[in-house]
């Protein structure tokens, strides 16, 4: 489970075996936990324990890194 970035206690990362769907990161921050898709489009899958406030700053994250992190994903499962 590739952990991509470690950010004002948020770990953003993915699973190792998830290749078979769209590139999508996972969050969590104590017993808050969320996915978030990448592609086709930036979209939330699920956020579960984190508040209105924590959602903007998880997306603040998404919309700076989205880039890197789609990069990560293609490296990690390439084409």
């Amino acid at each position: 489970m590739p952990t991509l970035l470690r950010i004002n206690g948020f770990r953003f990362f993915f699973y190792s075996n998830e290749n078979n769907e769209p590139a999508h990161v996972h969050v969590e921050k104590g017993s808050g936990i969320g996915k978030i898709w990448l592609e086709p489009s930036v979209a939330v899958s699920y956020f579960r324990g984190f508040s209105s406030s924590e959602q903007n700053s998880i997306m603040d994250v998404i919309d700076e890194h989205s880039s890197n992190f789609k990069k990560k994903w293609y490296e990690h499962f390439p084409k």
